[in-house]
């Protein structure tokens, strides 16, 4: 097979590809860039095991980045084990081809007890003190130690949070590097996440955004040149557009307001009682899974929720079939937002009663996705000797609750989810092997197969 490596740069779109990612730009214009349809949802989980499985949700099961698991009665997100993906992957398929294939899988999800032979994946440490401490998971186990040694702790507080930088892109990308030197796999999957961070902050605003974009091309320019000495295909793509937003629809507090939610009292904080409520939204960006305990509320539910400002459609049984997203874990109803708005996760109805975990970075215990994580607390006098304070009492082995975030839905600027409006807005897919695409659109669940043909499977 072909030596091939593909770089998810994340939020890459025709809108956002030009002056400001020169090499990028001349690097497509020496191949051939065509618009993905975007997965629905146009979601890092589910876009990424709709290209590495060539299935739609409805057979792979990853409806979203988190979703309701009924038999718990809880909401989880970012979950790690690729069990949960429910059809095989690229790397399963390639091996049956050829038993002297070999796969690295450098960030993408999913990436835990896979069948990959090398796996580099965000993993913190949690002690029993309420630490939560940077670190990775890896396969092989020693790899993990061997990187770190090499480059330095993983920078998680700088992949995710108010700190969320080019830095965490970097170390990736030296890591890849790494992996291949060592281990020179026949297929590498690289994420670099760095342009998600300020367009979900400001939106396409390019004097606010337009640094970023050229700090991403100078990593793909390293990446794609070193790869390509080494002859290797190298494509790039991308799993979704980031439009401008200005709308939070706060889609749980209507459901409360209507009596659908049900809250336990926990030290005067609001918990969302979802085994209990009648009817629930998983906020997850511009989509939302709406629960419903009994058929007999559908109706209902679905009725107040087109009635909603913001919310552009809502998907009832057929309408999840149409779009690929008739599985067990979806909700019963789907709301979809419109262009200029997203779904918070928020249930409470008064912010002295939202949980503690709000005001932190915490994208376990919230059901529901929280851009706001990225923004320091706008009415904390002196944010960064508060953040420096609490430091002190980690290193100090003292508890401490990391409460900057914001409750101000208002503050996010960029989303994604639904399906945008314009191709501009949706992902693309740029190769130097010009022959293997098509004129056309690409669908997302052909992008295993052409990946497939650039390895020659």
């Amino acid at each position: 097979m072909t030596k091939t490596v593909v770089l998810d740069v994340v939020a890459l779109s025709g809108r956002v590809l030009g002056e400001h990612t020169p090499f990028l730009k001349r690097w497509s214009e020496r191949g051939k860039q065509i618009a993905i349809e975007p997965v629905l949802p146009a979601v890092t989980c589910s876009a990424q095991s709709t290209y590495l499985t060539g299935k739609w949700p409805n057979e792979h099961g990853v409806v979203g980045n988190g979703w309701y698991f009924r038999d718990e009665c809880e909401v989880k997100f970012w979950r790690q084990s690729n069990k949960l993906v429910q059809s095989p992957k690229i790397w399963d398929v390639a091996r049956q081809s050829d038993p002297n294939f070999t796969c690295a899988n450098l960030f993408w999800w999913y990436n835990m007890y896979s069948s990959v032979n090398y796996a580099v994946t965000p993993r913190p440490l949690y002690p029993a003190d309420g630490r939560k401490l940077p670190d990775i998971y890896t396969q092989p186990m020693d790899l993990r130690d061997r990187l770190q040694q090499e480059l330095g702790q993983f920078p998680l507080f700088e992949f995710w949070g108010p700190n969320a930088n080019i830095n965490s892109t970097k170390w990736i990308a030296k890591a890849a590097k790494k992996v291949d030197e060592w281990h020179n796999p026949t297929l590498t999957l690289i994420y670099l996440p760095h342009l998600d961070y300020n367009l979900q902050r400001c939106g396409i605003d390019f004097a606010k955004i337009g640094s970023d974009l050229r700090s991403v091309d100078a990593v793909c320019e390293d990446l794609i040149t070193y790869y390509e000495a080494q002859d290797a295909k190298v494509i790039v793509l991308s799993e979704y557009g980031i439009t401008s937003v200005n709308r939070p629809v706060h889609i749980n507090r209507v459901l409360r307001e209507q009596g659908y939610i049900t809250v336990k009292d926990e030290l005067g904080r609001e918990m969302l009682d979802a085994g209990v409520s009648r009817a629930f939204a998983v906020a997850d960006h511009q989509l939302a899974h709406v629960y419903v305990q009994q058929a007999e509320d559908i109706p209902e539910v679905r009725a107040l929720l087109e009635t909603t400002p913001g919310i552009a459609q809502v998907l009832d049984k057929s309408g999840k079939e149409k779009h690929h997203l008739s599985h067990s874990r979806a909700g019963e109803l789907i709301a979809v937002a419109e262009e200029d708005a997203w779904f918070t996760y928020y249930y409470w109805l008064d912010n002295a009663k939202a949980p503690d975990f709000a005001r932190t970075v915490d994208i376990h215990r919230k059901p529901g996705y929280d851009p706001v994580e990225m923004f320091l607390d706008p009415k904390i006098k002196l944010p960064m000797a508060k953040v420096g304070m609490k430091l002190l009492k980690k290193k100090l082995g003292f508890r401490y609750l990391m409460d900057v975030i914001p409750l101000d839905a208002s503050l996010v600027k960029g989303s994604h989810g639904r399906t945008p409006a314009s191709k501009e807005d949706w992902p693309i897919f740029i190769t130097q092997q010009t022959d293997l695409l098509a004129d056309s659109t690409l669908l997302p669940t052909e992008v295993q197969g052409i990946l497939r043909s650039h390895l020659g499977s």
